[in-house]
């Protein structure tokens, strides 16, 4: 975690966790809204993001926030901050 200090100036997302079945790495998945351009209303998109776990505290359903981070793997470019809300 110490590590995730070092690199502020990244972009923070929040997401929803949506798998945590490997060791020391979640699925987070990020919504943003959207107006569409025609319609002038509001569209949800998402993306999956996978995040650097270290302690494997993120569980499905908790609410993270993640920062860009160097890369770890081949997918993996992000870094979990902390967990914001626990699943019920």
């Amino acid at each position: 975690m110490d590590q995730a200090v070092k690199y502020k100036n990244g972009r923070t997302l929040t997401g929803i966790v949506v798998s945590d079945v490997n060791d020391k790495t979640i699925v987070v998945r990020v919504e943003t809204l959207v107006k569409h351009p025609l319609l002038k209303k509001y569209i949800r998109r998402h993306k999956k993001f996978t995040a650097h776990d270290p302690n494997n505290e993120g569980k499905v359903g908790d609410k993270v926030a993640i920062i860009e981070f160097r890369p770890m793997s081949r997918n993996k470019r992000w870094h979990i901050v902390s967990v914001l809300e626990k699943a019920v």
